[in-house]
C-alpha cells in the first residue's frame, strides 16, 4: 500500500533579497507584532491590520469596559422608564415628564455609547491575531 503524504498548503518558498537596513526594519516589525516571520510576511501581503499585542489587548480592555458600561445604562434607561409609568399611573405628570426626558437622554447616550463600541469590535477583529 502506497501512503500518500498530504501536500503542504502553502507550497510555495521565495527568497527574497534586503539591505541590512531593510532586513533590519522587517525584523524589528516582525518582534513588534509578535507573529512568525511568515505569518507577518502573509498578514502584510493579505492587508490585514498588523497591531502588537500590546495595542490589541488596550483595544480589547477598552471594549470590554465600553460594554460594562453599555449594559449599565441599559439597566438604567429600563428603571427610568419603569418609574415613568408608575408616575404616569399615579397622575404625577411632572415628575413623568423629568423621567422621560432623562430616559430619552440615557437613550441617545446609549446609542453613541454602542456606536463607538462597535466600531472598536469591528477593529479587534480585522486585526491579526498574536501566536502564542
Amino acid at each position: 500500500m502506497n501512503k500518500s503524504i498530504p501536500k503542504r498548503k502553502r507550497n510555495r518558498s521565495v527568497t527574497i533579497r534586503m539591505t541590512d537596513h531593510e532586513y533590519c526594519t522587517l525584523k524589528n516589525k516582525v518582534t513588534a507584532s509578535g507573529l512568525s516571520m511568515q505569518t507577518f510576511v502573509n498578514a502584510s501581503i493579505s492587508g490585514s491590520t498588523i497591531t502588537s499585542s500590546d495595542e490589541l489587548a488596550v483595544e480589547k480592555a477598552i471594549s470590554q469596559n465600553l460594554y460594562d458600561l453599555l449594559r449599565q445604562l441599559r439597566g438604567m434607561a429600563t428603571n427610568i422608564n419603569q418609574m415613568a409609568h408608575v408616575a404616569n399611573g399615579q397622575g404625577i405628570l411632572p415628575i413623568q415628564s423629568q423621567l422621560n426626558s432623562i430616559y430619552e437622554e440615557i437613550n441617545n447616550y446609549r446609542k453613541d455609547s454602542e456606536s463607538i463600541w462597535q466600531s472598536i469590535r469591528r477593529s479587534i477583529s480585522h486585526q491579526k491575531p498574536m501566536e502564542g
